[in-house]
């Protein structure tokens, strides 16, 4: 009979930044572990629950017996499984054996072809699976894929588990299934909240699991409903007090992971802390205290802040005033730290960078610093910009890092720098570039802005690639500890979408100059990294919905002006819906492999040895368009390039009906392999046009 199966496992507090991921892997483990053994419909609905004291799943139309199965399994050559005198051999026998076939089975079985062997197949009828014999088993089996990185033992017992285990629930419909799995054995009873509900709470029915922990037990089971609950109440709290609430994901999360019965309190703590960098206050509420600050319309800081906590009582006043008693002391530390740190200006704190080691072949944070400064320096140059404030960025850019705050906060890096910045007189550009340089910080982030700061967040980020590229630091797999995939997608954005005029190929080449003789070591790591970021570039393409034959036309030619991308892409887009645009994507594949099969170099077409009718026709028509194509590419017009390039179709179809390219006479097929070459330059002066799926 179809019922809905409940498995809860209760434990001590866990992990609350995993708890979401130990939930869903917990439940899809045992759902999967059903379906293996036909218990239940593979791909079928599911429900899973995480609290910081338990995690559970609830699958509906759970079979109690699988039924049963016949399976064709084959068993081994024959060759092998018979002697000389068809008797049965000792692998035969031991196959048999492992496998818990009778030898009495031998005369049914079925010989076929596999292969060119003859060989033995088995039929059997295998009986379904029960649950109550497996269902322990299962559980067990999805405890232990489970992604925990440390386990523990407690008491005197040999388990092992992210946190000590005190429950085990399997319950199907109204059955307990027996069972074990981490010492425990199932029942059918639960536990509520470990302060607002007493004793145990049975269950009459798996169905019942997350109605009666909200009813009698005070706990919200589902994850997602609980975080629900939580970020409606945070936002009505703020609203009542007219204040602006932001409802971080990862903070919501956590705070999710924490409670299994939220409730919302307000707090503050005195105003005097509002001296300090509301950044300061507001990653030591979130990160250290879980607390959600509060702002003003304008988003400014005020000095109240709501809680989410785990218990409902009458009067608050004890949990109101604990939590402001308890993130006084730490916003007292911010203050005091910012009022150290600007007693010495950032340019006086860069000789401790020469303490620091960056990379141990790559030299220490100075001498980056120093690298990135002339870099800066030269890229600013290329824009047009101010040269000095773009090299005093670039300069300051990472003399936070040895501030008591950034020490403290390293999240705040690049943001303290700003505040001390601005305290010690620089100029404003300066300033607002240490913070910027870092962006982007990830997927989304807004970009530098201005030619100061995006010269300063260049320089940081191809001085990093350049520099682990140059030593043999390539990201593999999964593994990049150093950014650089992070790093080498912020300066294709900062390029493409700020946009700017720069030559990537040069740029790369100016970060390895700046780096002393020996260093670069790694064998033609710039094209390396060439072809890294233009990996990087086209998954980003992709991701922006570019059709993958239009992106792999564009990054065919290797571009190194980025800027010039989105243009190229847009105007290949164009092109693909002209008539014409099918038969060139073919003719332009057709030469190419022409040219490629050519010896020696081509050279430029001579009118004087045109033959036939056709090849001249498409001499003169590619004369005519050359003048045009290039003025068109030159003013960034590319699609109008390629629309003019569709003119050609006719001329290039009736060559190739009526010339043969490869005559015996040399003269006159080298020059009809230099009038295609002509035209090939002119149909992938925009793009690789073979590359599209027309």
């Amino acid at each position: 009979m179809n019922k809905t199966l409940l498995v809860e496992l209760r434990t001590e507090e866990l992990p609350p930044k995993a708890l979401a991921k130990l939930g869903e892997v917990f439940a899809a483990g045992v759902h999967a572990g059903l379906a293996d053994r036909n218990l239940v419909q593979a791909g079928g609905a599911y429900r899973w629950f995480a609290t910081p004291r338990r995690l559970a799943v609830q699958i509906p139309q759970v079979l109690a017996v699988a039924p049963d199965a016949t399976v064709h399994e084959k068993v081994m050559p024959v060759a092998v499984a018979l002697d000389k005198d068809g008797q049965p051999t000792p692998a035969l026998l031991k196959k048999l054996d492992a496998k818990g076939i009778p030898t009495s089975e031998i005369g049914k079985f079925e010989k076929r072809l596999d292969g060119k062997s003859e060989t033995f197949f088995y039929e059997a009828t295998v009986k379904g699976a029960q649950l109550a014999e497996v269902l322990g088993g299962i559980v067990g089996d999805a405890l232990k894929k489970l992604p925990i990185p440390k386990v523990m033992r407690w008491g005197d017992s040999d388990v092992q588990f992210v946190r000590p285990v005190h429950g085990l629930v399997m319950l199907h419909g109204e059955h307990v299934v027996a069972g074990e799995a981490l010492g425990l054995t199932s029942g059918n009873a639960t536990l509520g909240h470990r302060f607002l509900a007493a004793g145990p709470l049975p269950l009459a029915s798996a169905d019942d699991y997350e109605a009666k922990l909200e009813a009698d037990g005070k706990v919200v089971a589902s994850f997602a409903r609980r975080r629900e609950i939580i970020a409606q109440a945070l936002q009505r709290k703020a609203d009542e007090l007219g204040a602006q609430v932001k409802l971080l994901d990862a903070l919501l999360d956590e705070v999710t992971a924490l409670v299994e019965w939220p409730v919302i309190y307000v707090s503050e703590f005195e105003s005097e802390y509002l001296e300090v960098p509301q950044e300061c206050l507001i990653l030591t509420m979130q990160a250290n205290q879980k607390y959600f600050p509060l702002f003003d319309a304008a988003g400014k800081l005020q000095n109240r802040f709501l809680i989410v906590s785990n218990m409902a009582v009458a009067d608050p006043k004890n949990i109101v005033g604990g939590n402001a008693r308890v993130v006084r002391p730490r916003l007292s530390d911010a203050r005091f730290f910012f009022n150290q740190d600007r007693k010495a200006t950032l340019a006086s704190r860069l000789e401790k960078l020469g303490s620091v080691v960056y990379h141990n072949k790559l030299g220490s944070l100075l001498q980056r610093v120093e690298r990135m400064e002339s870099l800066a320096r030269t890229i600013a140059g290329k824009l047009n910009a101010d040269t000095v404030l773009a090299a005093r960025a670039a300069r300051l850019a990472k003399a936070d890092l040895v501030t008591d705050m950034v020490g403290e906060f390293p999240e705040l890096q690049g943001i303290m720098g700003r505040y001390y910045a601005l305290h010690d007189g620089e100029d404003t550009q300066v300033a607002d570039a240490i913070q910027a340089h870092y962006q982007p910080r990830f997927a989304g982030d807004a970009l530098p802005a201005g030619n100061i700061a995006c010269a300063a967040a260049l320089a940081d980020k191809l001085d990093a690639l350049v520099g682990f590229f140059g030593i043999g630091q390539v990201p593999t797999g999964d593994k990049d500890p150093f950014g650089l995939r992070r790093a080498a997608l912020g300066v294709l954005r900062i390029l493409m979408e700020s946009p700017l005029p720069l030559d990537l190929g040069e740029l790369i080449d100016e970060a390895a100059n700046g780096f002393a003789a020996g260093v670069l070591t790694a064998a033609d790591c710039r094209t390396q990294l060439h072809d890294f970021m233009l990996d990087r570039l086209r998954g980003y393409l992709r991701d922006a919905g570019h059709g993958q034959d239009v992106i792999e036309a564009v990054l065919a030619q290797r571009p190194t002006r980025i800027d010039l991308v989105p243009a190229k892409l847009d105007a290949v887009q164009k092109f693909l819906a002209h008539d014409a645009a099918q038969a060139l994507a073919a003719a332009n594949k057709r030469i190419g492999n022409i040219l490629k099969k050519a010896d020696g170099a081509i050279p430029e077409p001579d009118v004087a040895l045109l033959q036939e009718a056709a090849e001249k026709a498409l001499f003169e028509r590619v004369v005519q368009l050359s003048p045009l194509v290039k003025s068109h590419v030159a003013n960034g017009d590319y699609a109008d390039a390629l629309i003019a390039l569709s003119g050609v179709r006719a001329e290039v179809d009736r060559f190739f009906d009526e010339v043969m390219v490869n005559t015996d006479e040399p003269l006159v097929r080298a020059n009809r392999l230099g009038l295609l070459k002509s035209l090939f330059d002119q149909l992938n002066a925009v793009a690789d046009i073979s590359k599209l799926a027309v």
